[in-house]
């Protein structure tokens, strides 16, 4: 939440959100919600395409989805709601308007990552269209397609204030906001599948009233929204230094030359023509949500979570890890209550460097085939000293091959157990004393980097089975 002046100026930042829920159907129809649809135009009824004398129904596991969202950034509900028409024409709708929440939204106010909301609204998505060049299409001029496999999909718009003002800001909420809908199982929110798209309302001033707005539309990556953001604060900037005006418009991104480009004016509420739905009865929220139930309801929330981790001493890159998988942090919590006597980090930093490194890998194998019980029995054996660092990744790297049940068998037949004899580990000193007499002078002489190497030669002489720390120790207890 910096406010970083650039060249005297300030930035402002207004986020809108768009973000497709995960329902089994539509928002007006018993269509089939199935993003992950390649056919087109396979879930699409009557309803859907505007057929004449069909009438809309509203799916009120949408309206519970928002409200669970509402109720988690600590939003106000509202009692009353109704659903406007929003006119504009566009291909790929195809009643001409959409039915969208103007004067009434579902949820006012509330906060997300510090940063204050106007409200979150519940509307309908368009359909998608597909704008072939002539090439493309195999004839002159080229044509477009429609698909409204995706019309009428229950979608959520996030309006926040203009509190945002760096690029920053705007990719620590978009990132948050994403966080919190796979919490709470609202939708997947995947940018990459058109499933959460985000637009950046922008201006800059050396004063304290707004300048002019410009709107960059449908940014489908975090690294799209920074850098648009800052694209358009340095164009802004260049634009009133130079004399010129800013023109208030909508623009689009272009990834590949990373500017932005006019796409048309900005559009103000009026030209919408908004008026109320007359097919969709008003809503007295309250009348059929129990919001008390609801708000007792809600799962452990990532601001909540991050408190915990926090307080375990976890660093800021492993709390996001777990934060970003569930079923990561489920394990941490379940070795954290199992093994009271190994530190939190050290458990974390098993399961966001070690599991994620494998997964990360070109191994064939899966995390899930390394058990908790697995991990369990792995660092019980690194804490009584049984089993090394490089022991550890050996075990947990044969365990992500293939699944067993046996931990202890794995560092057996690897042979990988650590060698805690006090007789055994004399004699290996002995004899690499012995046998190195030069790096034993350097060592007396005060060069103390000897002893990595007298270290290294024990270890190859107990064929890395020798306890590193207990050696070294007997090593230097002999040089005295």
């Amino acid at each position: 939440m910096s406010h970083d002046l650039r060249n005297g100026y300030r930035a402002t930042i207004g986020l809108e959100i768009h973000a497709q829920l995960n329902t089994e159907t539509k928002l007006f129809s018993r269509s089939l919600n199935n993003p992950e649809e390649v056919e087109p135009n396979v879930n699409v009824s009557p309803i859907d395409a505007a057929h004449p004398g069909t009438l809309p129904a509203l799916n009120y596991q949408a309206v519970k989805k928002v409200i669970q969202v509402g109720l988690a950034i600590g939003g106000n509900i509202a009692n009353y709601t109704e659903w406007d028409r929003k006119n504009y024409f566009y291909p790929d709708i195809p009643k001409a308007y959409q039915i969208s929440q103007y004067k009434y939204p579902l949820v006012t106010g509330g906060s997300i990552a510090g940063f204050e909301l106007t409200r979150i609204h519940l509307e309908e998505d368009t359909g998608k269209s597909m704008h072939l060049n002539s090439g493309q299409a195999g004839r002159e001029g080229g044509y477009s397609l429609v698909n409204l496999n995706r019309a009428g999909t229950p979608l959520m718009e996030l309006v926040t204030e203009p509190v945002l003002h760096t690029s920053q800001d705007a990719v620590i909420f978009a990132k948050e906001f994403q966080l919190l809908l796979r919490f709470l199982g609202v939708g997947e929110a995947n940018l990459e599948k058109g499933e959460m798209r985000i637009e950046a309302n922008i201006s800059v001033s050396k004063t304290d009233d707004f300048g002019t707005k410009v709107e960059v539309k449908n940014l489908n990556s975090f690294k799209s929204v920074e850098k648009a953001i800052e694209y358009e604060i340095d164009r802004h900037i260049k634009v009133n230094e130079s004399g010129g005006i800013i023109i208030q418009e909508t623009r689009g991104w272009d990834e590949n030359k990373e500017v932005t480009f006019s796409q048309r004016a900005k559009e103000d509420a009026h030209d919408y023509r908004y008026f109320p739905d007359p097919d969709i009865p008003k809503l007295y929220v309250e009348e059929v949500f129990d919001l008390e139930a609801m708000r007792s309801e809600l799962p452990e929330l990532p601001s909540q979570r991050r408190s915990i981790l926090r307080s375990d001493g976890l660093s800021k890159q492993q709390i996001e890890f777990l934060l970003s998988d569930n079923s990561l942090y489920d394990r941490y919590n379940y070795l954290k209550s199992n093994l009271d006597i190994v530190e939190a980090k050290k458990i974390a930093n098993v399961l966001t460097t070690n599991l994620a490194g494998l997964d990360s890998s070109d191994k064939e194998g899966s995390i899930d085939n390394i058990s908790n019980t697995n991990l369990l029995d792995l660092l019980d054996l690194q804490q009584k000293n049984e089993l090394s660092s490089s022991g550890f990744d050996a075990v947990l790297e044969t365990l992500y091959i293939a699944p067993q049940s046996d931990v202890a068998a794995v560092v057996d037949d690897l042979g990988v157990r650590q060698n805690n004899d006090e007789g055994a580990i004399l004699e290996i000193a002995k004899q690499v004393i012995k046998d190195n007499a030069d790096a034993v002078d350097e060592y007396k002489s005060g060069k103390e980097v000897a002893i990595k190497y007298l270290m290294g030669q024990g270890m190859k002489l107990s064929r890395g089975s020798a306890n590193p720390q207990q050696l070294q120790k007997v090593i230097q207890t002999l040089l005295k």
